[in-house]
């Protein structure tokens, strides 16, 4: 009995030892693993925003798109984005924007600029009110000022008749990096001389933003479109261009030059030697306003409003990708017929086979179809290539790039133009970025659903953790008791 209770005591000891062993291996491990977990933090931590940091909103606010990374890869001088901000004042969605843009290039150097202990070094840069979480952008003898108002932008919702915020922190600050490290900016030259309207204050403000230079010029003081002309623009003229214009014109696209033109119909009917430049590539503008029959294809019970179909193309791929629609109001209506050889005609924007165009124009009294009103399907915008490298592309309605018009498309008729623009002047990778809305659907709940949600999150999930842990642990005795 003794030899037993010996043998018991020994087995007991040599059990314990055992567990001592196991104790500290678990122990050791544990520091280890504890250690791993410190090197690892750290080691993410010096990794660039880029790699760390995931965007999963349903806008891609934190993204930065491949365009900036296209401008920013093809830096060869130093930039400075001066952050003027005071302490504890820091926007995080730009806060966030800025670190991607440090860690995207060794090129770009953030610096933080606190106004209340440099309170006159904005000054140097701009004479504007200077915000908190305004940026100045600088390389070299060049530097922008983007506002705090020009990062998040507020515009009116004709649809709600409230106000919508959009934020277009990539686009201002990329736009500002290609301005002040770009040597030379394209020219856009807007002819003049035949009673052209103003370009509206959105598509203007956008041509800026994409660093296009705007000059005026008139070819009744010219004898040919001037050498530095990156394209030329034709927009809503009111009386036609005469036949030496005409001809100064056709020779500059058939030479290789850029011709965008926004013209829709005017009280006088169709301008004929205008719309003779398309006649020469086998396109016919029809008289009168196009008409849609089909509900599907126009907006706001507006017949004459047109919800055109959109044709695969450089100039309307990313508006098709992101399910914008552009609106057409006030169009003529194009009909491709048979064109030279060495020339393409793409058509852009068409209509559905039910409309149709009042040949009574601005007099128009019915939006039924009467006698001598023409059939479509129409083409509403279209791009011409010829074997020079010309490029021609034609909207055939001035009216769609007004603010209320591009506010009823949420923005998708500036962008085509825009677009267009960018085909012409060859810029397609470098700053079109559209702004990011932050506007909202959120989940509506009545008081009685939220209590029971937080008394199953705060109470019921913990308690029944806390029960399982417990739970666990006496059977784990119990079966340690068991087997002594």
């Amino acid at each position: 009995m003794e030899k037993l209770e010996l043998l018991k005591s020994s087995w007991q000891a040599e059990r314990k030892k055992i567990a001592f062993r196991g104790g500290s291996y678990s122990l050791f491990m544990t520091a280890i693993v504890l250690a791993i977990l410190i090197m690892v933090n750290i080691l993410v931590s010096s990794l660039p925003a880029t790699l760390t940091k995931y965007d999963i909103s349903a806008s891609k606010l934190y993204s930065i798109t491949s365009n900036t990374k296209v401008v920013v890869n093809a830096l060869e001088d130093d930039v400075t984005i001066y952050w003027i901000v005071q302490a504890n004042e820091e926007d995080k969605v730009i806060e966030n924007l800025l670190s991607k843009y440090d860690s995207l290039s060794d090129r770009i150097k953030v610096e933080k600029i606190n106004p209340d202990v440099y309170p006159t070094f904005a000054k140097q840069y701009t004479d504007k009110e200077v915000k908190n979480n305004s940026l100045i952008v600088e390389s070299g003898d060049r530097s922008r000022f983007i506002s705090y108002d020009d990062i998040y932008i507020e515009e009116p919702d004709f649809y709600t008749f409230t106000t919508k915020t959009y934020f277009d922190g990539e686009g201002a600050i990329t736009s500002a990096i290609d301005y002040v490290t770009r040597e030379e900016l394209p020219k856009l030259y807007l002819l003049e001389g035949h009673g052209e309207g103003e370009l509206p204050p959105t598509f203007k403000n956008q041509i800026e933003k994409d660093n296009i230079e705007l000059e005026r010029f008139s070819l009744l003081k010219e004898d040919s479109v001037p050498e530095d002309a990156a394209a030329v623009m034709i927009f809503g003229p009111s009386s036609d261009i005469s036949d030496k214009e005409k001809e100064i014109l056709v020779d500059y696209v058939n030479e290789g030059g850029k011709l965008l033109v926004a013209a829709g119909p005017t009280e006088d009917g169709v301008l004929e030697n205008l719309y003779s430049l398309l006649a020469d590539f086998g396109v016919e503008a029809n008289e009168g306003i196009v008409v849609e029959a089909d509900r599907e294809h126009f907006a706001f019970n507006a017949p004459f409003m047109l919800l055109p179909d959109m044709k695969r193309d450089v100039i309307t791929d990313s508006l098709i990708e992101e399910n914008y629609y552009p609106i057409m109001p006030l169009s003529l209506g194009l009909t491709v017929k048979e064109t030279p050889e060495n020339v393409r005609v793409t058509p852009l924007l068409t209509t559905s086979p039910s409309a149709f165009s009042k040949i009574d124009g601005y007099n128009i009294s019915t939006y039924e179809k009467e006698e001598g009103d023409i059939d479509g399907p129409f083409t509403l915008a279209l791009s011409i290539d010829n074997k020079n490298e010309g490029k021609l592309v034609w909207f055939a309605s001035s009216s769609f790039l007004e603010d209320n018009y591009n506010a009823y498309s949420s923005g998708a008729n500036v962008n085509l133009a825009m677009n267009a623009l960018a085909s012409l002047i060859g810029e397609s990778e470098a700053v079109a970025i559209r702004s990011k809305s932050l506007n909202y659907e959120y989940l509506a709940i009545s008081d009685s659903t939220s209590f029971m949600l937080k008394v199953i999150m705060i109470g019921v999930f913990p308690l029944l953790y806390l029960a399982v842990g417990i739970y666990i642990i006496i059977r784990r005795r119990r079966m340690q008791s068991e087997a002594i």
